[in-house]
């Protein structure tokens, strides 16, 4: 538990938690169809819950890759226009698996916004709880949220190198079929950062689609080191390990946000393969 709030939140303590000053966030996003999630929220959705849209709002920055962060101004607005305030408490959901809503975790931790949690097992679970949705939009009363210097837990491209050259452990978090470099549907390149271990995110939830037990999800991370870095294709899913270590009790896990859709990109970055190319 960090500031009072644990990383993961049931559907039936959400549920107990809502009209107590809860911001609930719809983060639904889905790669092959951006608008999906937009979609879905205006069909049904956890009463009072807002919109924030992963690609929209939760990227594009000046950074590279395909999902770069946010300057950090730009977040803190969008913090204030969906009514957040350093002392509110933030529950993320999606549905797929918290693999979207990790991200605008991570995001509100990096800013020293601690009272943050995902919704375990997402919308499929509220629903299949049989707990109330609605169509109607959440439209909160902006507020200010001050200003923040900057992200906090993350590293560059030089810094990932430096990591790996003094023995540091980076992990990739995409399906082991990209890291393998057998396949590579949207970046440039297909392989993997030289040395980087391989972590599927999907392999953080249960059979049910729930998380691990935080005693599997900390063998599954043993061994790390100090200061792990997580990458992925572009910042997003990384932050799906970053919440499981985090319930695993590793705190000091940092983000590569260009991840390998900025690594790829550029002609002078190693790849290694584990199958020919």
């Amino acid at each position: 538990m960090v500031g009072g709030v644990d990383p993961l939140v049931s559907v039936e303590d959400l549920s107990a938690m809502l009209g107590n000053g809860v911001v609930v966030c719809d983060v639904r996003w889905y790669l092959t169809d951006p608008a999906r999630g937009r979609r879905e929220y205006e069909s049904a959705h956890i009463a009072g819950a807002v919109f924030i849209d992963l690609h929209g709002e939760l990227a594009g920055g000046p950074g590279g890759g395909r999902h770069p962060l946010p300057t950090v101004d730009d977040f803190t607005a969008l913090l204030g226009r969906r009514g957040i305030l350093p002392h509110s408490t933030v529950i993320a959901y999606d549905d797929s698996g918290g693999a979207i809503a990790s991200r605008l975790w991570w995001m509100l931790r990096s800013i020293g916004h601690e009272r943050v949690a995902v919704l375990d097992g997402g919308y499929s679970a509220w629903v299949s709880a049989a707990l109330a949705v609605t169509s109607d939009p959440a439209s909160p009363p902006s507020v200010s949220y001050p200003e923040i210097d900057g992200w906090t837990g993350v590293v560059s491209a030089d810094q990932v190198v430096a990591a790996i050259e003094r023995g540091g452990v980076v992990i990739d978090a995409r399906a082991s079929e990209r890291y393998r470099g057998e396949t590579e549907p949207m970046d440039p390149r297909a392989g993997h950062i030289p040395g980087a271990r391989n972590l599927p995110h999907t392999a953080n939830l249960a059979a049910d689609g729930t998380h691990r037990s935080p005693i599997d999800l900390a063998e599954r991370f043993a061994d790390l080191g100090d200061e792990p870095i997580v990458y992925c294709g572009s910042g997003v899913t990384a932050c799906h390990d970053l919440l499981a270590m985090t319930v695993a009790g590793i705190a000091d896990a940092r983000l590569y946000p260009g991840s390998w859709s900025e690594w790829s990109s550029d002609p002078d970055r190693p790849v290694e393969t584990s199958t020919p190319p």
